[in-house]
């Protein structure tokens, strides 16, 4: 299983951002958004932000890919 954070690109894409816009906006460094791009586990507390940020849930940013190892 990996993680994915397919959600996460979607909304940025309906909210004008980048990936720049999003570390930021939330504070957060570039190696965690590296860590995301490569489908990597990050804080609870990072995803915390994005989601007040985004005005989302856990859910629309993150979910388990059971396919890929």
């Amino acid at each position: 299983m990996a993680i994915s954070y397919n959600g996460l690109w979607k909304l940025l894409i309906d909210n004008n951002m980048n990936k720049t816009d999003l570390m930021n906006e939330v504070k957060i460094s570039s190696g965690t958004i590296a860590k995301m791009s490569k489908g990597e586990p990050v804080s609870m507390l990072v995803l915390e932000r994005i989601c007040e940020k985004l005005d989302c849930d856990f859910g629309d940013i993150i979910s388990i890919d059971k396919k890929k190892q």
